[in-house]
């Protein structure tokens, strides 16, 4: 018979606190030892600052002169800036490492956030189409919303550190056309100053940016709030029974998938996009959702199969895990898809300022390795994986496809956020090693003592017998 209640053991507690103390001793090497090993790309610059700042500045002025009237470069003028007034908090030390570590922060916010709204929707979507097949699921992609608060402060606090480094539009100097003493502004963004409005108002631009941080505040708020009214009604569920609780959720899980549908696509549109502020894409919102969606479902897959081989969520069969695996799979080849559709149509038109964006990843020494790596293992190595029936109702296949992927997708992350923040100065190593492991252990740890707190299974789901006899 299976546990009914998971138990946050001692021991697992144990072994949760050791990586994360691996990830804070690799933090700490890579503090005191900047320059070994891959740390190295953060260092060797300072001979050629100058000249990486020219080339910078030939390629992106041409991007985007048209949008400047050729005051600024096709990213900001994050490089002429550094070399002038040295906006970009390192340009004196090539980015330093209190700026990677902002920069990465930033990252794993975004990656952890998404996997905490993705259990929300993952829930909330069983129960607006009316499925039955994952009731046995449901209480894991429940507990990861719980991270939602902790990732809110997180959030708020690195943008108020690190959001000079990150986002470019924070610099006040893009807003003004002329100096104080009537003289021209050489780093005034006709562009950005444009977009004051979206970050700014009711203030003038260059000033605090109200209007973004009240996005961030009211998404984590709403958020936050469907969140408990959902789980609430899923406790009362469990004590009383009934089928009133079910219909409940049925509305609020409704409520919270339009809500997420508009948030998400906007939060993207903040969080990320804007910080290679002269590009934009229609499909970036799409793009950021499918690829939170399938680490969601890979964390979730994982975590249940986990629970599964340590004597818990007996019910959970083969079938049941089939299903989890034809998600990964078909998702996979949905991220791809868009992937593939904004590459395509940003290469075919040849457009600068679009296609300045895949430049800048494809043709670096430091980013070009990650792009075709994102390639595979997000989607080459699921979809060759997966393409059995037998490889998704294997436990072995689904756990090596899951951490792939979730490795994978942190990956695609740091592709969209940091060549736009380091430039070439970016790199990969110790650091971003460390800090994953630190964000992991804590989003587990949340997710962990979320799901200790409640049953493992809803016993008076109305359509926990249809789980019961699930068979595909």
């Amino acid at each position: 018979m299976a546990k009914e209640r998971f138990e946050f053991t001692t021991g697992l507690k144990k072994k949760l606190y050791l990586v994360a103390i691996i990830g804070f001793v690799l933090l700490l090497v890579s503090a005191i030892f900047p320059g070994g090993g891959h740390e190295a790309a953060t260092g060797d610059h300072e001979g050629t600052e100058q000249h990486d700042a020219g080339a910078s500045d030939d390629h992106e002025t041409n991007a985007s002169e048209d949008h400047s009237g050729g005051d600024s470069d096709a990213h900001g003028g994050m490089v002429s800036d550094e070399s002038g007034e040295g906006h970009e908090a390192g340009a004196a030390d090539n980015g330093g490492w209190l700026k990677r570590l902002g920069v990465n922060l930033w990252i794993n916010n975004v990656y952890f956030v998404g996997l905490g709204l993705i259990g929300i929707f993952f829930f909330t979507l069983q129960y607006a189409s009316q499925a039955g097949w994952s009731t046995y699921l449901l209480r894991v992609p429940l507990a990861m919303g719980s991270w939602l608060p902790y990732a809110f402060v997180l959030m708020i606090a690195t943008f108020f550190i690190f959001g000079h480094d990150i986002f470019h539009w924070t610099h006040s100097d893009l807003y003004n056309k002329f100096l104080p003493n009537g003289d021209l502004n050489t780093h005034f963004d006709a562009l950005i100053a444009g977009k004051s409005s979206y970050f700014f108002l009711p203030l003038e631009g260059g000033s605090f940016p109200v209007f973004f941080v009240l996005r961030m505040t009211l998404f984590f708020g709403a958020w936050y709030f469907l969140f408990k009214k959902i789980k609430s009604l899923a406790m009362a569920e469990d004590e009383l029974g009934g089928d009133s609780y079910w219909f409940k959720m049925r509305k609020f899980s409704a409520i919270f998938l339009v809500v997420f549908a508009v948030t998400s696509s906007i939060a993207a549109w903040d969080w990320i996009m804007s910080i290679d502020v002269h590009w934009f894409s229609t499909m970036f919102g799409w793009y950021v959702f499918a690829s939170w969606w399938v680490t969601g479902l890979a964390f979730i897959t994982l975590v249940t199969i986990l629970l599964k081989e340590a004597g818990y969520l007996s019910q959970v069969t083969a079938n049941h895990l089939h299903d989890l695996g034809k998600f990964i799979f078909a998702f996979s080849i949905f991220w791809t898809y868009i992937w593939f559709s904004q590459f395509l149509l940003i290469y075919y038109a040849n457009i600068p300022e679009e296609s300045v964006y895949f430049v800048e990843r494809l043709l670096s020494d430091k980013y070009a390795p990650f792009f075709f790596i994102n390639l595979i293992m997000n989607f080459l190595f699921p979809l060759l994986t997966f393409m059995t029936r037998d490889a998704k109702r294997l436990n072995v296949f689904l756990k090596i496809v899951c951490i792939v992927v979730l490795a994978g997708h942190w990956i695609d992350f740091y592709l969209m956020v940091t060549p736009g923040t380091m430039g070439e100065n970016g790199a990969f190593g110790l650091t971003e090693i460390g800090l994953f492991l630190v964000f992991g252990v804590a989003f587990v740890f949340v997710t962990l003592s979320a799901l200790s707190k409640s049953a493992l299974v809803a016993k008076n789901h109305p359509m926990y017998e249809e789980a019961k006899h699930h068979h595909i």
